[in-house]
């Protein structure tokens, strides 16, 4: 693993070894990929502002979210179907997330169920993403276990009444390989995946099953059934965040779901500071995902007001590339990376790192 020192190195490893219909499905964004481009074009016209002569002697990464305690600011973000990328899928990533002391989210559609991923890292620090199903029974039994098995919150997915439309599956006919399944279901909400007429699998498959009419209303009805709390992920205005925590919820993930719902959109570091700004009186965290790809991106992030970053492709590509020990080079080399950024801009902390050490690079063309 020690040939991997960036985050690119794992994305081109994984790329040549990747079957090309799990490879294109895990890489692409909506439509013409405008947005899945500008999420890391974003990042690139912010510019640090590092203060000099600041006597550091020491460092830490560590910072707390919902409460818990974790090694630095990086998350794994939920991603579909982990066992097409490595045979351990899931159980590996978590495993990854526990070994290193941060966050690991569980997609709903994922191919080891909350029960393996739970016993696979029982000291991990779990949350569970939800799509709510047509069928309130399904996602409420999803909820209970989710809880029973250790989880610690739930990310209920906001910007999905449809998947997107991502024309590398529509060309692959993307379905999910045979030998796997949905392990979260039983019967035909498992399998239906296997197959498709034309265009995506995964699309066909949740055409029917995700509910469309989804209002925030939803969020007074999980609260009603757990005690979890609830992170809104895709949210990308102030107005609605602001909503959100009206509705009960415990933090706002700033999301346009790896660029691959609607093209077009803000790039998450853009839409960023409008959402903080917008809840700033209210008891929520922030956070943040889409983009990230090296520690100064996730400096950026926290400057201008995320707790913390979630990351889903890099974590894939570990995994492709290494099982547990490739999550765990991705997280190694993420937290060097924040290591070095930290104490050579002079923010020996997290708490350090406030709204004066970027700037936007149109800021620069005024002075």
């Amino acid at each position: 693993m020690d040939k991997y020192i960036s985050i690119k190195d794992l994305e081109e490893a994984a790329f040549a070894i990747l079957p090309k219909a799990a490879k294109d499905y895990y890489k692409s964004g909506a439509t013409d990929e405008f947005t899945l481009g500008e999420n890391k074009r974003a990042f690139q016209r912010l510019r640090i502002r590092p203060k000099c002569l600041m006597g550091i002697t020491y460092f830490d990464l560590q910072t707390t979210v919902l409460g818990e305690t974790v090694s630095m600011p990086v998350g794994i973000s939920p991603t579909a179907m982990q066992r097409m990328a490595h045979p351990d899928g899931e159980t590996a990533n978590v495993k990854a997330a526990q070994a290193e002391g941060v966050i690991y989210t569980l997609s709903t559609i994922s191919t080891s169920s909350i029960e393996e991923v739970a016993e696979a890292a029982p000291k991990a620090i779990k949350w569970f993403q939800l799509y709510i199903y047509n069928d309130r029974e399904v996602t409420r039994r999803l909820v209970m276990r989710a809880e029973k098995a250790g989880f610690k919150a739930i990310a209920l997915t906001v910007d999905t009444p449809i998947f997107g439309l991502r024309r590398a599956d529509v060309r692959n006919k993307f379905t999910l390989p045979r030998h796997l399944k949905l392990a979260n279901f039983d019967g035909h909400l498992s399998t239906k995946i296997h197959s498709t007429g034309e265009g995506s699998g995964l699309n066909n498959y949740v055409n029917n099953l995700f509910d469309k009419s989804l209002t925030w209303e939803e969020v007074t009805w999980l609260k009603s059934i757990t005690k979890l709390p609830i992170v809104a992920k895709g949210i990308l205005r102030g107005d609605d965040a602001i909503k959100a925590v009206k509705a009960g919820c415990s933090g706002i993930l700033v999301s346009n779901h790896g660029a691959r719902q609607l093209d077009g959109v803000a790039a998450t570091i853009e839409a960023l500071p409008e959402v903080v700004e917008a809840v700033k009186n209210y008891n929520v965290e922030v956070y943040l995902d889409g983009g990230v790809s090296n520690g100064s991106d996730v400096y950026k992030a926290l400057a201008l007001g995320a707790r913390m970053v979630f990351v889903g492709r890099p974590a894939l590509w570990g995994l492709a590339v290494g099982g547990e020990d490739g999550v765990r080079r991705m997280l190694g080399i993420f937290r060097n990376e924040l290591e070095y950024t930290l104490q050579i801009a002079g923010t020996p902390t997290v708490a350090d790192i406030t709204r004066d050490m970027i700037r936007h690079e149109s800021e620069y063309s005024k002075l």
